[in-house]
């Protein structure tokens, strides 16, 4: 498949694209302030790594549960009405955990009820997070022309890392110079502009395949799944994806790292947290300029290895600064092959198929974010931080080689 436009910034020319990722990157930061400060909080409260766990587990079990359903409806009713809905859910959410954890309130609940009480909150947040995802990827394809998907790609991923960036990058600083409750009145900000923000982007026809298509819910989902299966470069970038967060994210126990072996507070948890965006945002704004969809299937490869070692590194190092080099190198890396994946996720699906498509991959790979927090923190507090650190990077460099031998053909795929 060929790519007709060369001009770096062609998907920024049309204006309702810019502005769902312009509004995708506000949620996101917001939603990555409320994540660090909730975690840490929660770590100051408990000083155990699994409370962290949960946090990620609490979100993904509903998403999990959900996302496939998301991506049946995403194809099959108005996209931005799900947004709108969604996020309304998420605001009405953000509003609860201020009236929770304020002291008035939480003074009078056991640790245990407490934490329960998020863990419930973070979980319906997950519901909505399983239809607004699919919906909003399924969006960006309908915003620009085909023949700009891997343009549009990298700019989805570079404004998605900005707000990345920014969550994490100022939620140590909003949290040591304001405190826990007006961060997140904050994040109740952000969330209410962007629900303004998605009444910019018109509603767009929903994508008919013909009489054969109007099937049921469950045959519906069965298809995705099936098609997904059936295209080796979906499942296999699904497969590398899945491998490198869930194994080797580290993401969700940086506050045990800021806290107990870098021992740098809330601000240096901060930079911590903001590393890997950093990393990323700045490699995807190169793939603008060196798109990596060309000579795809290498790269992605290269990319996950890449991350992989880099975990390593930062599993054993003990300088704060060589720490904060090695997550904005996972960061680097991981945008290399986000940006492949994303390619391939426009490219491959048919329009009426795409949600579900990109359901199915949410499932498997966003939705490992928070199964890999779990992951993460069950490991920490069983087998110690660091060495928990060394096996899922390790993992994620055995898994690299087993794809490499199953996928050799797909070598000689391009994708632009």
């Amino acid at each position: 498949m060929k790519t007709i436009s060369t001009d770096p910034y062609a998907a920024l020319r049309y204006p309702e694209f810019v502005n769902l990722i312009t509004t995708n990157s506000l949620i996101t930061a917001a939603l990555l302030i409320q994540e660090v400060v909730i975690g840490y909080e929660l770590y100051k409260i408990t000083h155990d790594p699994l409370s962290l766990g949960f946090i990620g587990l609490a979100e993904a079990i509903p998403y999990i549960s959900l996302a496939l359903f998301g991506g049946h409806y995403a194809d099959r009713k108005d996209k931005r009405t799900i947004m709108q809905i969604s996020q309304s859910v998420i605001l009405v959410c953000s509003l609860g955990l201020i009236a929770l954890m304020n002291p008035e309130n939480r003074n009078h609940l056991s640790q245990t009820s407490l934490l329960l009480t998020v863990y419930g909150i973070l979980a319906v947040i997950g519901f909505a997070k399983g239809f607004y995802s699919p919906a909003v990827s399924s969006m960006k394809a309908f915003l620009t022309p085909r023949e700009v998907y891997s343009n549009a790609a990298t700019w989805s991923g570079t404004f998605w890392q900005v707000g990345a960036i920014a969550g994490p990058g100022v939620a140590g600083f909003l949290y040591a110079y304001l405190g826990l409750i007006n961060t997140l009145w904050v994040v109740v900000v952000i969330l209410a502009i962007t629900q303004g923000m998605l009444l910019l982007i018109s509603k767009k026809p929903i994508p008919q395949a013909g009489e054969e298509e109007t099937v049921s819910l469950w045959q519906s989902i069965k298809e995705g799944i099936q098609f997904v299966y059936q295209q080796k470069i979906l499942l296999y970038s699904i497969s590398l994806d899945l491998a490198a967060v869930l194994f080797g994210g580290v993401i969700a126990i940086l506050p045990v790292f800021a806290e107990d072996i870098l021992k740098v507070g809330a601000e240096g948890l901060g930079i911590l947290r903001a590393a890997p965006s950093v990393g990323a945002v700045l490699t995807i704004f190169m793939t603008a300029y060196f798109p990596p969809a060309r000579h795809a299937w290498r790269n992605m490869l290269i990319s996950v290895a890449g991350f992989g070692v880099a975990t390593l590194v930062f599993a054993v190092s003990t300088h704060f600064w060589l720490s904060v080099v090695m997550l904005f190198f996972t960061g680097a890396f991981d945008a290399i092959s986000v940006v492949i994946r994303q390619t391939i996720l426009q490219v491959v699906p048919p329009d009426h198929m795409r949600g579900r498509v990109i359901s199915v991959n949410s499932v498997f790979v966003s939705s490992s974010n928070e199964i890999g927090a779990f992951e993460s923190g069950v490991l920490a507090k069983v087998m110690g931080t660091v060495p928990s650190v060394l096996l899922g990077g390790s993992l994620t460099m055995v898994i690299v080689i087993w794809v490499w031998i199953k996928s050799k053909e797909l070598f000689k795929v391009e994708l632009m």
